[in-house]
C-alpha cells in the first residue's frame, strides 16, 4: 500500500495540472497519450511492485485471507481513500481528453477499482499475505462513492481525506510501524486518521470556504489483532471518532495551473484544525488534531 500511496499522490497531482485545461471534444491526440501512458506506467509499477514487495516473499497458489479483523479496519479505509481518488483521477482526465462527463465517471469508477485488483492478485500468490475480500471491497465502495456522487449530484460533494501524526507505538515494534518519519507515515496506523469531509454550503447556506469533517481511527495497535496485542501483554487497541472543522481549498479561484494542481493536491488531506474526539477513554478536545 505504501508504494501505491505514493503513486496516487504523484498521479492525483498531474491530474490537477491537465485539468485545468478547457476541453469540448474528444481529443484522439490527448486520449491516445492518456491510455499509453497510463497503461505502460501501470505494467512498469506492477512489475517493481512485484520485485520489491513480493520478490523474497515465498509462492504458493492463489488463496485468500480474512485481515478483516485487523488494524481496526483502517488498512481498509486505506483502500478506500485510494480508489476513490483513482476514480476521481481517471474520470477527470477522461473528462480532459473529451469524453462526456457520464462515460468518463463511469470508466474512470472502473479504473479506480481495476487499477487496485491486481495487486489483490500478486497478494493471493504471496504465501505472507493472500487475497483479501475485505480489501476488494473496500475498493468497490471507494469507486462506487465518487460515482454515486456524480450520478446523485453531477458533481462531488463529501471528499475522504487523510491526516498523519506521529506516535510512540512505531518505536514499540519498527519492524512492523515504522523506524522513521516516512515510513510512520505508511506503515503506523496509530497515527492515521481517515475523514469524510461534507462540502457543506452545498447543502445549506455556510460559509463556501469552510467544510464540516468526521473523522476515523485507533489507538494501541502494536499488533494487527486485538488478541495479539493483550498476548504481548499491551493494553486493548481502541476506536476514536472525530468531529471537526476544514477548510475547502476549492473556494479559492485562480487561473494559474500549477496553483490548482497544489489546491488539489492539498485537498486530499485534511488538515490540522479544532477537533473533538470521542473514544470510550471519554471525549477529549484538539485545539489542533493532526
Amino acid at each position: 500500500m505504501a508504494v501505491i500511496r505514493i503513486l496516487l499522490f504523484c498521479l492525483l497531482f498531474i491530474h490537477g495540472s491537465i485539468t485545468a485545461q478547457d476541453s469540448l471534444s474528444i481529443k484522439k491526440i490527448r486520449l491516445t497519450a492518456f491510455t499509453v501512458t497510463s497503461a505502460s506506467a501501470y505494467a512498469i509499477t506492477l512489475i517493481g511492485l512485484n520485485q520489491l514487495w513480493y520478490k523474497d516473499s515465498p509462492k504458493e497458489s492463489f488463496h485468500f485471507f480474512n485481515d478483516d479483523s485487523e488494524w481496526k479496519q483502517l488498512d481498509k479505509l486505506g483502500h478506500f481513500y485510494s480508489s476513490f481518488y483513482l476514480s476521481y483521477g481517471g474520470a477527470s482526465a477522461l473528462n480532459w481528453c473529451g469524453v462526456k462527463p457520464k462515460r468518463s465517471d463511469l470508466i474512470g469508477s472502473l479504473i479506480g477499482f481495476g487499477v487496485m485488483l491486481p495487486i489483490e492478485i500478486l497478494d493471493g500468490f504471496s504465501s505472507a499475505y493472500g487475497a483479501s475480500v475485505g480489501d476488494i471491497v473496500a475498493n468497490t465502495a471507494g469507486a462506487a462513492f465518487y460515482l454515486g456522487q456524480k450520478s446523485l449530484w453531477n458533481e462531488v460533494r463529501i471528499y475522504p481525506k487523510f491526516s498523519f501524526h506521529t506516535t510512540h507505538y512505531a518505536a514499540l515494534r519498527p519492524g512492523v510501524l515504522g523506524d522513521n518519519d516516512v515510513s510512520e507515515f505508511f506503515k503506523d496506523y496509530n497515527g492515521q486518521t481517515y475523514w469524510l469531509c461534507v462540502d457543506m454550503d452545498k447543502f445549506l447556506r455556510f460559509p463556501k470556504w469552510l467544510n464540516l469533517a468526521a473523522g476515523y481511527g485507533a489507538q494501541g495497535m502494536i499488533y494487527a489483532r486485538d488478541n495479539q496485542n493483550t498476548a504481548a501483554g499491551y493494553e486493548s487497541p481502541y476506536r476514536q471518532y472525530y468531529l471537526s472543522l476544514d477548510i475547502d481549498f476549492r473556494s479559492i479561484k485562480t487561473r494559474s495551473r500549477f496553483v490548482k494542481a497544489l489546491i488539489f493536491a492539498a485537498s486530499m488531506i485534511k488538515l490540522p484544525s479544532p477537533t473533538i474526539e470521542f473514544s470510550s477513554k471519554g471525549t477529549r478536545f484538539h485545539a489542533l488534531y493532526f
